[in-house]
């Protein structure tokens, strides 16, 4: 899935869209990448003259490509009616920093989907390196709600 089909599911756009391509999808895991740039604007000011991709986009992109796996079972395109939103985020570890030039590798997959709600097993990797680890929560929700 490259990043046109990418943006079909998810309504995130530049500069806050984090997923460049799906290497490969299920109904239970997904394999999403994102190259990080040197040219990144976060880098600027996080830090300067120590560049590191701030630990909350780490797992933005990890919620996306939940998002993504959840669309994905559901054939369910983003639209003007519904959207999928990050509800919560439980045991997080970060293991290693994001740094320019980096290549992450996206994995998720469903611990569980209640009632809308969907419980992901998510992890971050550089260069086979674990970067961060999580239990992510989104729920499909309508934008009447």
């Amino acid at each position: 899935m490259d990043n046109k089909e990418v943006r079909k599911l998810l309504p995130h756009r530049e500069p806050f869209l984090f997923i460049d391509e799906v290497i490969e999808v299920n109904n239970e895991f997904i394999v999403a990448k994102r190259f990080v740039s040197p040219d990144e604007d976060f880098f600027k000011g996080h830090f300067p003259n120590f560049p590191i991709m701030p630990g909350v986009l780490v797992l933005e992109a990890m919620a996306q490509s939940s998002a993504l796996l959840g669309s994905h079972i559901m054939s369910q395109s983003a639209n003007e009616k519904s959207i999928y939103l990050l509800c919560g985020v439980e045991k997080v570890r970060f293991k290693k920093k994001v740094l320019p030039g980096d290549t992450l590798i996206f994995k998720a997959s469903v611990i569980s989907s209640k009632r809308g709600i969907w419980k992901f097993k998510c992890s971050a990797h550089s260069e086979e390196e674990l970067v961060c680890a999580a239990e992510i929560l989104c729920a499909d929700r309508s934008l009447n709600e």
